[in-house]
């Protein structure tokens, strides 16, 4: 058994103990105990197993503990209990199709079919949420870069008992465009979370797999203390690497506990720590990190459609490199402790919602020979203009410094990408959407970006989509 499923282990035994611990006794009406319970009711101590059953007793899991994204519907759009299909026909043209594989860029015109399925489903104790969109994206110019694409998501949550909860969010994509998503007026994913996916890179039309989850465990215990804990995963895999020279795949686990107090009515503060292992795989040897930290948090839950996040605390990386090819030397190791922090902020209104997060922390190298230092920052902003017509401004930064005592100043760099986008609703299943997207991106070591770093995309997507309320 090796250390990460050691610490994964305790982790969840850290969460069974207490829930082993409880013992719910019930009395009969009208016996000895009810008259006692009746009689102590005054003096049991605040935030006891007794008096916190209650609905709006219930304490939230603060998004930096969770690791789940942050929703972007509007209050308006939210509806539960439906099944939802169609299909998104998509056209985009792009000016900078190969990156850096030619003399020069190439642009070229890309048509995409998707048909698309998601359920929303909602009882007293679950929630969850599936949808899954194959398809198939044809290039004009480049028809040897056609193929199969892949959108998959799951969203799922339950209350196991009224003070435990299991909540558990996986996604997959393949493409071969990483802007080509089926879901229209999606302009990003914005996390709160701590340990955030590292997808920042960019590749031009490359086939990319890439799939992130999370699954956790939560356990109040007392009226304003709770208590949890959570897995963490990420995979990113090119098929092909002769379309990507200079970037390789990766892959991160981890795991985290936390305990969380209810100072106040709106008013959250924790502390969390959290192990990653961060892999990636060069062409000879693994590239292996591992990190610990602790950190402190504070959450404002101010509605339940607005919450405000910060965090903080110190991390330790452990990186281990393979040899250079031409030495026989063991891999060198780099040891070091330094800040990790970030806060997020997310808003839902009638007509308007925004989403953004900022981040400071060691995480996987995302296509990069190592892990990384990575600042971050994602916002999203959705305004409803008129009653069938939505606007979207997403973007996001990144700067990823690789870690270790092998690399060069060129093994770093950083990405800015910006989409805009404007959606017609015409009648009750048709709408339009057209958007575009700006992409710079500086990695001197990867000759597929640092030739050609600029690229603009202008797209339209046409969707049929139709729902059906479920039970009815």
């Amino acid at each position: 058994m090796n250390r990460f499923q050691v610490i994964c282990i305790s982790l969840f035994v850290l969460i069974a103990v207490p829930m082993w611990s409880q013992v719910e006794t019930t009395a009969q009406p009208g016996s000895t105990a009810q008259q006692d319970s009746g009689a102590q009711q005054g003096s049991i101590a605040p935030g006891s197993a007794q008096n916190f059953d209650h609905p709006e007793d219930r304490m939230q899991a603060p998004p930096p503990v969770t690791g789940q994204n942050y929703p972007t519907a509007f209050t308006s759009e939210e509806r539960a209990n439906y099944l939802r299909y169609g299909v998104v026909f998509t056209s985009a043209y792009t000016d900078n199709a190969l990156g850096g594989t030619g003399s020069h860029p190439v642009s070229d015109i890309s048509y995409s079919v998707a048909p698309t399925v998601a359920i929303d489903e909602s009882t007293s104790r679950m929630h969850w949420i599936a949808s899954y969109a194959p398809g198939f994206t044809f290039y004009q110019r480049l028809s040897a870069r056609n193929e199969a694409d892949e959108n998959a998501a799951l969203n799922f949550s339950c209350r196991l008992s009224p003070h435990v909860t299991f909540s558990a969010q996986d996604g997959f994509q393949r493409s071969s465009n990483v802007f080509n998503q089926p879901d229209l007026g999606s302009a990003g994913v914005v996390s709160g979370g701590t340990i955030v996916p590292n997808f920042s890179i960019v590749t031009p039309i490359a086939e990319r797999l890439t799939n992130s989850g999370t699954a956790g465990l939560t356990y109040q215990f007392a009226l304003n203390g709770m208590i949890g804990g959570n897995g963490v995963f990420t995979n990113l895999h090119y098929p092909n690497a002769s379309q990507v020279p200079g970037l390789v795949d990766s892959a991160t686990q981890g795991g985290s506990a936390f305990y969380s107090l209810r100072i106040s009515e709106v008013h959250y503060l924790g502390v969390t720590y959290q192990y990653q292992r961060l892999l990636s795989y060069p062409t000879a040897g693994l590239t292996e990190t591992q990190t610990h930290s602790v950190m402190l948090f504070y959450t404002l839950l101010a509605t339940p459609h607005f919450s405000m996040s910060f965090f903080g605390g110190p991390q330790h990386s452990d990186a281990v490199q393979p040899p250079v090819p031409t030495s026989s030397v063991a891999p060198p190791e780099a040891k070091a402790w330094t800040p990790a922090g970030g806060a997020s902020l997310n808003w839902q209104g009638r007509q308007s919602s925004i989403s953004l997060s900022y981040s400071h922390v060691i995480s996987g190298g995302g296509g990069l020979i190592g892990a990384v230092h990575l600042d971050s920052g994602t916002v999203q902003v959705r305004q409803q203009l008129t009653r069938n017509l939505n606007g979207s401004i997403g973007g996001g930064y990144a700067e990823n410094k690789v870690i270790g005592s092998l690399v060069t100043s060129g093994d770093s760099g950083h990405s800015i990408n910006a989409t805009a986008s404007l959606q017609q609703q015409f009648g009750q299943h048709f709408n339009v959407q057209l958007g575009y997207t700006r992409l710079h991106q500086s990695y001197g070591s990867i000759p597929l970006i640092s030739s050609f770093p600029d690229t603009n995309r202008e797209f339209i997507s046409i969707s049929y989509q139709f729902s059906k309320p479920l039970g009815r």
